[in-house]
């Protein structure tokens, strides 16, 4: 022991001599040797305190304490150690200091005790936060172990306890927003769920509320506890808001109520813990608030929204409540007193009490308006039911509803009570309110507090209500009835049950029962009016149903009596002006006043659908359309015309029709078509409606759905003639003018036909029927039904002869009749279809006529060759009658100027007619006559230039002065094309024109650019394609020319002259070049636009000429010799009138062709006649113009036709002749050499064989590659059997074979079969000529007479060779390759089935090759 007290001693000196790490030594020894020694732990931590090591220094200290709690001196070793650390050891340090406190306490120093508190709250506050500050404080409260020593020392605790509640507030709100800010960021989060989120987890944390609490028990001053006392309630509140559902919600529920209940009790004026106090009772009457609380509710807070409802509720005469009247002026003063005590600083507010209902009723609006209390919603809703205002209940009761679900979820209680409330003023609104739109709802609204509360009155009376407006009369009663046993001084619900009765058929019993109550209306203080007026319509109206006769009714002292008498208590009640209105039009006859009191009903309640419906019609007999849209829009409005769901009560349909027929009227055909539908939809038979609707649907464009619709109405026509008031016939005429509109002409005119059938006189039908006509011609020529068309124009001509007298005087009559006669015009090979009588009868005798003096000093045109004599020569006919149908055209567009005088409009579109039908009298006239100015030309100037007088903003009579002034006048025609396209940029036809004027000028590139705009434009306009290919052509493009030919013709009309020609010319130069086995369909289309042509215009000799070349080629010789002889004799006659050089070369050629034409029709001697005709006219002495070229090609084809022509009529000495003169003159043409060589050869003399071997060779020598010539040569060889000639062909032949250039599928065929022929002869046996034909196969596998030869040759085993050549012939056929018929049939025959010998027949049936096959496969079969 002594050792230890040594070394105690020791240690002791070592901290003297501060030798800290001894002192550690030392002590360590100490406890060693003795680890209880409170010394030793005390000097040990002592030293490691010294060198910092503050941790084991704790521990020691601790240590310590723990062996002697009771001594001082560990716990000031403890306290200095953690005043060193700052705030890192604040709670530990409050530990120590309160043990430290408590020793010098129980010693009775209460200076150190003091001194030692007082030091611990003065660190924490200098160096802790201030959360640990407030946990400091805890030292010096109430709740402290040592506040019964220090009580009196220490500040008073309210003060220490509002030191913590000012940092505590700080801290939550600042840790809040912290929070929140970092939480926000998140991804999925929401500010409201985190905001919530973080309070939640603040307040579980916070011990504000026990400060509050503690506060409140501890200060002496009223005013600061009761600020805290509203902070206490508020805090409450705010985390009310912030608990989810459950019970810790409801116990926090509880809480604010009774916090703000106390406050209410003591009447501390704090607004949130009134309002808590007053708005959260769940009351089931209104009653049941505590008046007095209502009314100091008022006195404390005059400037709040719910003061202002509350006290315009309670000075209302609804109120319950015992009534309030405005106090003294003085009574606010007392006795003693000469001023107020808030004079200073203006006065305290006063709480304002209406006087009138106005004041009251805006006292209130202003007030709900921005109140969010479920009182103030149950009081406004109940003063709006009593003041009838439904339409502002129904919204207000929404807003309160969504509040209510809003606040449940606030506050967790349920407001059961206040929900229904809520419901029964919000259905009892939706029950009037645009009845019957809301029945459903509210039906719903009020079983839903039926289902809980099977006794509440409002909910029976409004079922009630709700199955009287949906005609359930038994169920009406029934709830009416269980609501007044319930309410029997209800004298509302008494009438309401009684008038059941009677829209039940009950008469009597509701007369007698309204009878009992209007005394005891009539005594009610104070008098309801309204309902007193509404008893007496009532029983006015049973008095007017039990006696129906017209005398009762008439009677004034009857129902009539009531009527007014209805009116005398209420001026505003319409159902009673609606049955006066219906008296003084039925049985008074005064339909003056009855149009009153309709108006009066309507402008009342929009819900009078009877007299809406009666002054809709007066307004629709008057022709006011705006009135009619009116009147239905405000039926539509009330809600009235279409039942709810499930309802048993019919819809009305009449307003959405009337709005419908407004709506057609006024044009806005979108809205017209709802507005039937919906008619339709209430009322599928009406058949007005679907009239309607098919009208608006054609007016708007939508023409399938106006058949539909109406095909519909007619349906009901057949099968419910019953529900059809009035003509049908409109049907019928509708469905025409659909059918028109879609193009299906046909079909319209049939329709039209039946209604003038049964209406001769109805105008607009006849109009129609002739524009119809007239269209329907249009659409046949442009199709290329020109017989139908010529056919249709002249019934159009012959109905306008039966046509009404009414319309004879008519624009569109005129109209129709000169587009009538102008389709003669253009289709020219039918004129002589053109009914020149109907055309006389309708222009009439009289040339001097006002009607045809338009322009006739310019065109000069009148009656005189329209009514000529026809004693025209038989060649003339047809150009006179051209020139009649043509003036007819004019003089009709004559008239129609005539009879639109009174019409601008019409009178320019006349004009711009006129000036087209001139135009077209001009583009018909011969072409040397159109190179100048012409009457015709002039005339349309003058008319287009009068028409842009009339409209000068119309783009196309611009366009059309542009086009008839291109020729004459550039300048005026580009300024009228520019103007054209300022007015409507996107016309497709103007910059065409423009396009073609600069092509006129020779500007390619302007042409170019205008041409691609018309293109971008319209890209189906098949006249800016045809430029474009003229462009292409000019800028030599021959290719791209004819690519942009051919697809103007496919979108062009059949009519189309311009695309026609073009196309068919450059098909015919492409011809020229091609390979001369062209295949047969490049040629139908041609010949089919140039055959349209023809009918077009029949004495275009240029394209008929051109038809006949492309008939030549398709073998159509019969037809191109009509052709070509009419050609012929109409040039001959043309050069025996004029002697034109022109015409002379024109004859030449025809003749040419002619005699070509001939030889093919084996007409020899013609074909001779008519080629030596062709030699002489194309000789050089003869007057033509043929060109050094065309010369040379006509008599070439001269000499061969006369050749050939002489060899087939056994002139071969002629025949020898003419082909030399053919070799002479084409200067050794080489197929005209093979042509003399086969005839000489034919001769069989040796010096003419000889002769043909000598030209062949020449041929030869001069064009190495001429198959034809060594095909010959080589047959000659092989006739002759010279090896020698042979073996110099071979070669040849082979070389030939072996090329692809220049050489047809058939010379291939050729070739192979002389080569075939070659190598039989040589040797004996199949196999050479096996050879030459697998040979053909390799160079040409595609072709299929290789594989036809090889087939032939191997019989019964080629089976596979004959399938082969079927299949490549399949595939080389147009258009994948330039197969001819002959050789595709061939391919058939080649496999010797009977089908195939069919098809090769089908497929050329002038090929023997396919017969033959037929015939050995019927034979092989027998």
């Amino acid at each position: 022991m002594s050792s230890v007290k040594a070394l105690v001693k020791a240690t002791a000196e070592a901290v003297k001599q501060q030798k800290w790490d001894v002192a550690v030594e030392t002590a360590s020894e100490v406890l060693q040797k003795d680890a209880k020694n409170y010394q030793g732990h005390i000097l040990l931590a002592f030293a490691l305190d010294k060198k910092n090591k503050l941790e084991e220094a704790e521990a020691k200290y601790l240590a310590a304490t723990s062996l002697k709690p009771a001594d001082a001196q560990g716990w000031q070793g403890l306290i200095k150690l953690y005043q060193r650390q700052g705030n890192k050891k604040i709670k530990q340090y409050q530990r120590a200091a309160l043990k430290l406190a408590e020793i010098y306490r129980d010693a009775d120093d209460m200076y150190k005790c003091q001194d030692t508190v007082d030091k611990f709250v003065d660190h924490a506050r200098a160096q802790g936060e201030r959360l640990q500050y407030v946990d400091a404080l805890d030292l010096i409260l109430p709740e402290s172990p040592i506040y019964p020593a220090l009580e009196g020392r220490v500040p008073h605790p309210w003060k220490t306890y509002d030191i913590q509640a000012q940092i505590i507030e700080t801290e939550e709100k600042k840790r809040i927003n912290t929070l929140i800010g970092e939480r926000r960021t998140r991804l999925g989060a929401r500010l409201s769920e985190v905001t919530l989120e973080v309070k939640r987890e603040v307040y579980r944390q916070s011990r504000l509320i026990h400060v509050y609490r503690e506060l409140i028990n501890w200060t002496t001053d009223d005013e600061v506890r009761r600020t805290y006392e509203e902070k206490l309630l508020q805090y409450c509140y705010d985390r009310l808001l912030a608990w989810p559902a459950g019970e810790e919600k409801d116990s926090e529920a509880a809480n604010v109520l009774k916090l703000a209940n106390d406050m209410v009790i003591i009447r501390h004026p704090f607004k949130l813990a009134w309002d808590i106090a007053i708005d959260w009772q769940d009351n089931k009457n209104i009653q049941d608030w505590d008046f007095t609380v209502l009314r100091q509710y008022c006195s404390f807070f005059p400037d709040s929204d719910l003061n202002r409802v509350v006290m315009g509720f309670l000075t209302s005469a609804v109120s319950p409540f015992p009534k309030v009247v405005p106090e003294p002026k003085d009574a606010s003063v007392g006795e003693g007193s000469d001023e107020s005590e808030d004079d200073d600083d203006g006065g305290a507010a006063t709480t304002y009490i209406p006087l009138t209902e106005e004041d009251r009723l805006l006292m209130m609006t202003e007030g709900i308006g921005g109140a969010d209390s479920f009182l103030a919603f149950r009081l406004m809703g109940e003063y709006y039911q009593h003041l009838e205002e439904y339409e502002s209940n129904v919204e207000l009761m929404r807003k309160a509803l969504v509040h209510l679900k809003e606040e449940r979820t606030k506050t967790g209680l349920p407001f059961n009570n206040t929900q229904d409330a809520l419901s029964l003023y919000l259905g009892t609104s939706l029950v009037f309110y645009q009845s019957p739109r809301h029945h459903q709802e509210a039906k719903s609204l009020f079983d839903g507090v039926l289902a809980h509360d099977p006794a509440s009155t409002p909910a029976l009376i409004g079922v009630g209500l709700i199955y009287e407006e949906e005609e359930e009369y038994d169920e009406a009663i029934s709830f009416l009835e269980r609501a007044l046993t319930r309410a029997p001084e209800n004298l509302r619900v008494r009438t309401e049950a009684a008038w059941v009765k009677a829209l039940k058929g009950d008469f009597s019993t509701c007369k007698q029962e309204l009878e009992s109550t209007i005394p005891l209306i009539a005594k009610t203080r104070p008098p309801t009016k309204e309902l007193l007026a509404q008893t007496q319509y009532r029983l006015g109206y049973c008095i007017w149903n039990l006696d129906t006769s017209k005398a009762a009714r008439k009677s004034r002292s009857g129902a009539y009596t009531w009527f007014l008498e209805s009116l005398k208590n209420d001026l505003n009640y319409a159902p009673a002006y609606t049955i006066l209105g219906i008296y003084y039009a039925d049985y008074a006859k005064d339909r003056k006043r009855a149009r009153r009191c309709f108006q009066k009903a309507v402008e009342l309640s929009a819900s009078e659908v009877q007299s809406a419906e009666r002054l809709a019609r007066s307004f629709a007999d008057d022709g006011d359309w705006d009135r009619v849209e009116l009147v239905a829009q405000r039926v539509v409005d009330s809600g009235k015309v279409k039942p709810p769901p499930g309802s048993k009560r019919k819809g009305i349909s009449w307003p959405f029709s009337a709005l419908g027929v407004a709506e057609l009227n006024k044009q806005d055909y979108h809205k017209a078509i709802v507005s039937f539908q919906s008619a339709l939809k209430i009322s599928p038979n009406d058949y007005h409606s679907w009239v309607g609707l098919g009208e608006s649907y054609h007016s708007s464009g939508r023409y399938v759905a106006a058949t539909k619709a109406i095909l519909n109405a007619q349906k009901l026509e057949e099968e419910n003639p019953d529900i059809v008031s009035g003509e049908t016939w409109f049907t019928k005429f509708l469905l025409g003018d659909v059918k028109r509109e879609l193009g299906d002409y046909d079909e319209a005119i049939v329709l039209y036909r039946q209604v003038i059938e049964h209406r001769p006189n109805e105008e607009g039908v006849a109009i129609a029927l002739m524009q119809t006509l007239v269209d329907n011609a249009y659409d046949s020529l442009e199709k290329g039904f020109f017989g139908k068309s010529t056919g249709l124009a002249n019934d159009a001509l012959t109905y306008a002869t039966q046509a009404p007298a009414a319309i004879r005087d008519t624009f569109n009559f005129w109209k129709a009749v000169g587009d009538a006669c102008s389709i003669f015009s253009s289709i020219q090979g039918r004129m002589e279809m053109f009914p020149l009588d109907l055309v006389q009868s309708l222009l009439g005798r009289d040339d001097e006529a006002q009607e045809y003096q338009v322009f006739r000093d310019i065109d000069g045109i009148g009656l005189r060759v329209v009514n000529a004599a026809p004693v025209f020569p038989e060649d003339e006919i047809g150009g006179v009658d051209l020139t009649r149908s043509l003036e007819a055209t004019i003089l009709a567009h004559k008239r129609s100027i005539h009879a639109s005088m009174d019409d601008f409009h019409a009178q320019a579109v006349a004009f711009y007619n006129l000036g087209w039908a001139e135009y077209r009298a001009h583009a018909c006239l011969p072409l040397h006559l159109r190179k100048k100015a012409t009457r015709y030309l002039k005339a349309a100037v003058a008319c287009f230039k009068r028409a842009i007088e009339f409209e000068a903003g119309n783009s196309e009579f611009w366009n059309s002065l542009g086009v008839v002034t291109s020729e004459i006048n550039p300048v005026v025609a580009q300024h009228s094309f520019v103007r054209s396209l300022y007015l409507n940029e996107r016309s497709a036809h103007a910059w065409t024109n423009l396009g073609t004027l600069a092509l006129l000028q020779n500007d390619i590139a302007l042409a170019n650019e205008a041409l691609t705009r018309a293109q971008s434009t319209d890209p189906d306009y098949a006249q800016a394609w045809l430029g474009q290919g003229i462009v292409a052509l000019l800028q030599g493009n021959s290719k791209e020319a004819r690519v942009l030919f051919t697809h103007a013709m496919d979108i062009a009309s059949a009519s189309s002259l311009g695309s026609s020609r073009r196309y068919a010319a450059s098909m015919f130069d492409h011809i020229l070049t091609s390979p001369p086995n062209l295949p047969i369909t490049s040629l139908v289309q041609p010949i089919f636009i140039l055959t349209q042509l023809q009918s077009l215009r029949p004495r275009d000799l240029v394209h008929g000429h051109l038809l006949a070349l492309f008939e030549e080629r398709v073998h159509e010789t019969s037809r191109a010799i009509d052709v070509l002889e009419k050609i012929s004799a109409t040039l001959e006659a043309e050069y025996e009138a004029t002697e034109s050089s022109l015409a002379l070369k024109r004859f030449a050629l025809a003749k040419t062709d002619l005699a070509r034409s001939y030889l093919a029709a084996r007409e020899f001697e013609k074909a001779i006649e008519a080629g030596e005709l062709s030699v002489q006219l194309s000789s050089d002495d003869s007057d033509n113009e043929l060109t050094a070229e065309e010369r040379k090609k006509a008599r070439l084809s001269a000499h061969i036709t006369i050749g050939l022509a002489q060899y087939y009529s056994k002139e071969i000495e002629s025949a020898v002749e003419s082909l030399e003169a053919a070799i002479q003159e084409s200067n050794g043409n080489p197929d005209a050499a093979c042509l003399l060589a086969q005839v000489l050869w034919a001769t069989n003399k040796e010096e003419a064989r000889e002769r043909a071997r000598e030209i062949l060779f020449e041929v030869i020598e001069k064009s190495p590659h001429h198959v034809q010539s060594v095909i010959l040569l080589g047959v000659i060889a092989l006739l002759d059997g010279d090896e020698e000639s042979l073996e110099a062909v071979v070669p040849e032949l082979q070389a030939l074979r072996a090329s692809n250039e220049g050489v047809s599928p058939l010379e291939q065929s050729q070739l192979g079969d002389v080569l075939r022929a070659i190598a039989a002869a040589s040797s004996e046996g199949m196999e050479p000529e096996m050879t030459q034909a697998q040979t053909n196969i390799m160079y040409y596998p595609y072709l299929p007479h290789g594989w036809s030869e090889v087939a032939a040759l191997a019989g019964e085993e080629g089976e596979g060779a004959s399938e082969m050549a079927l299949r490549v012939a399949r595939k080389g056929i147009p258009p994948r390759g330039d197969l001819q018929a002959e050789e595709l049939a061939v391919a058939y025959a080649g496999t010797c089935r009977a089908a195939d010998a069919q098809m090769a027949i089908m497929v050329s049936p002038w090929e023997k090759a396919g017969w033959r096959a037929l015939g050995d496969a019927v034979l092989g079969d027998a």
